[in-house]
């Protein structure tokens, strides 16, 4: 395995080299971008970021490592992959700031995250909810709301597309109910920055909240505990670099007592699985391994562990600087072509995104042009990342506003 010590001590040395002070695209472009040497070769300006992430070169020798361990060590490998899975659930509760690896539950998908949760119910129960969250997680809801194990209410934004924590605490008119937001809708960018005050409001009427992280893990600095919400979801598709099947569920402490199971549940959720003893009566492990389910992939957290190996060196609170500055300068250099990006950078996650009723022509139409955006609901999203240039910016701009103006 001396590849993958080799590769990993790379992504250590260009931080070293790079150093702790604020990103610059001079530095980056000389210690950082060359670990992402594979995906750069790409003849286009990737600008959908905030859609899947681009993955660092490294990526492939681990999952490479992660098969060769089967292939060498055919049962043991398990040993190993166990190891690498528990690495993970502490690689993002330091992202995340969770209180310890313990309160973070492995998931294929966000989706499956919130199913866990769901099916911890035995009875009809409320759900609040905005109409803007990701399709995933709004179509599930809706399945459960059909079958009645669920009473569904979602919050309409306002006709800017602004969505009002006034109107979500409204809607809370039962203690026995669940709130269900995402700290940045995946559709506008828009970012609930007094996320923890609708918490607090929300369990002050009896609510449990959980948060979709999604759009804000590895963008912008969260500290689950000071938040205080009961649940949280996401993943490491998008900023996090980890591809699909990378995911979690976090549980609040306070939930791990064994006071909450569910219904979605497995043989690894047995106190120790491996030992294959049949119980007459159903016994869970303690905490969050309690929430596990039957036997895990294992590729995804091997997919996962470099980018997350990045964010965690780089820092999420650098990171979401250099992003704030990028989103200005990109601000501004679409208003000198006469085209305006709506709300301030701070009030957006780490896209920018602009209604347009030809939004999907405009995006195959850069596509053509090797700028590649996405456009979800007559809305254009445009997302930078570390590996972006000003060059870039500059020729997007421009690209953009001859490709509006076509589509007037």
């Amino acid at each position: 395995m001396s590849e993958r010590k080799l590769e990993m001590n790379s992504i250590q040395h260009a931080l070293t080299a790079l150093g702790s002070g604020p990103l610059e695209e001079y530095a980056l472009r000389t210690h950082i971008h060359p670990l992402f040497s594979h995906v750069l070769r790409r003849k286009e300006t990737y600008l959908a970021n905030h859609s899947l992430g681009r993955p660092l070169d490294q990526t492939l020798s681990d999952i490479q490592q992660a098969l060769a361990y089967w292939y060498e060590d055919m049962d043991e490998a398990w040993d190993h992959w166990l190891a690498e899975i528990q690495t993970f659930r502490h690689s993002i509760a330091q992202l995340i700031n969770a209180p310890s690896a313990d309160c973070i539950v492995p998931k294929t998908s966000a989706g499956q995250g919130l199913r866990a949760i769901l099916n911890c119910y035995d009875e009809t129960f409320n759900i609040i909810t905005t109409t803007g969250e990701f399709s995933s997680i709004d179509h599930i809801l809706k399945v459960y709301a059909k079958r009645d194990r669920v009473v569904l209410q979602s919050v309409a934004a306002d006709e800017q597309g602004i969505y009002h924590e006034e109107n979500l605490l409204a809607a809370i008119k039962h203690s026995h109910s669940l709130l269900v937001i995402s700290m940045v809708v995946f559709t506008t960018g828009q970012y609930f920055r007094n996320l923890h005050q609708l918490i607090r409001e929300a369990q002050a009427r009896g609510a449990m909240v959980l948060i979709d992280l999604y759009h804000a893990a590895g963008v912008i600095p969260i500290d689950i505990g000071i938040l205080n919400a009961d649940f949280a979801i996401g993943g490491c598709y998008k900023y996090l670099r980890g591809g699909p099947g990378a995911c979690w569920l976090y549980i609040h402490p306070r939930h791990l007592t064994g006071s909450l199971t569910t219904l979605d549940t497995g043989w690894f959720a047995q106190p120790k699985p491996f030992e294959f003893q049949r119980q007459n009566e159903v016994k869970l492990a303690q905490g969050g391994n309690a929430f596990l389910e039957s036997t895990p992939p294992v590729l995804p957290y091997y997919q996962a562990r470099a980018g997350l190996e990045l964010t965690l060196g780089l820092g999420v609170e650098r990171l979401r600087t250099y992003s704030l500055t990028q989103h200005a300068r990109l601000t501004n250099l679409l208003h000198e072509h006469g085209i305006h990006v709506p709300g301030e950078p701070e009030t957006r996650g780490a896209f920018l995104s602009m209604r347009h009723q030809s939004a999907n022509a405009i995006a195959l139409q850069l596509k053509k042009d090797n700028i590649i955006i996405d456009a979800r609901e007559g809305i254009l999203r445009i997302c930078l990342d570390i590996l972006t240039t000003d060059n870039e910016l500059i020729q997007c701009g421009k690209q953009l506003a001859s490709v509006i103006g076509e589509n007037v």
